[in-house]
């Protein structure tokens, strides 16, 4: 399979989902990304769901790419996109939900307090937009972004988490629905980013996005639909075979992204 490593930003996230919305991005804000936009050929959306499978790095999608074929077969768009430095989790959210960078953002380091920078959620509230996290308690997702006019379903497990975000989807209320899943993380820091376990949850993470699309497509089928597998950083492997992430190195750098209409 393999892809080409683009120097395209995590950054990007945001305005891209600004400009299907129709709304201006922010001044200072990262670019939307030209791929996507390319295939949308100017179409507008009124529905966006993103899923942040945490640290889904672009080596593994070119290593078993037989894992990916699903998710892929589902998307229309797929790209390995720059994460930002350091490559740990809060500091790349911030990035990919406020479209700029940690030295103007402020999360410079692997801290989880209310982010104060404009974010996406901020943008499309004050357009009128609903906007829903459902997320594991004690991850950044559910910390970074409170205290912001939306509504948060926050779980102590992951499968909960993802038993809402079905159920939400068939409810049909949010225009933004986020939704956060730590598993692949969790077991590649204790395992390694190739331990059974870990890629048992990396299996996972993709099927419950195949799972997403096929409900988006069930319950949003009147509506038009912009949706995305959107990792924050990569990982590696160290000593004591396990896994870790946070340099500037290729591994940790990039990450595969996936992207779809409907």
């Amino acid at each position: 399979m393999g892809i080409e490593k683009s120097e395209i930003c995590i950054s990007s996230v945001k305005s891209t989902v600004l400009e299907l919305f129709g709304i201006d991005k922010t001044e200072g804000d990262a670019s939307s990304d030209e791929k996507v936009m390319s295939f949308a050929k100017g179409k507008k959306v009124d529905r966006v769901l993103l899923y942040n499978p945490d640290a889904v790095a672009t080596w593994l999608y070119d290593k078993y790419p037989e894992k990916f074929i699903g998710a892929e077969n589902v998307s229309d768009v797929t790209v390995s996109l720059k994460s930002v430095l350091p490559s740990v989790t809060p500091v790349c959210f911030a990035s990919m939900y406020s479209g700029v960078m940690p030295e103007i953002h402020g999360i410079k380091k692997y801290e989880k307090p209310v982010l104060k920078a404009e974010t996406l959620f901020d943008v499309l509230i004050s357009h009128g937009k609903r906007c829903a996290i459902v997320s594991t308690a004690g991850d950044s997702i559910s910390k970074i972004f409170l205290e912001r006019n939306m509504d948060y379903y926050i779980y102590p497990h992951m499968y909960a988490v993802n038993l809402k975000a079905l159920k939400l989807i068939k409810e049909d209320k949010y225009d933004l629905i986020v939704i956060y899943n730590p598993d692949y993380d969790s077991n590649m820091h204790a395992h390694g980013p190739e331990g059974k376990s870990s890629l048992k949850a990396l299996h996972h993470d993709l099927k419950f996005y195949e799972k997403l699309v096929c409900n988006m497509k069930k319950y949003w089928s009147h509506h038009s639909v912009f949706y995305g597998f959107c990792p924050d950083h990569g990982c590696h492997l160290i000593d004591g075979n396990r896994g870790s992430h946070g340099l500037d190195m290729e591994e940790d750098m990039n990450v595969i992204h996936f992207y779809g209409f409907i």
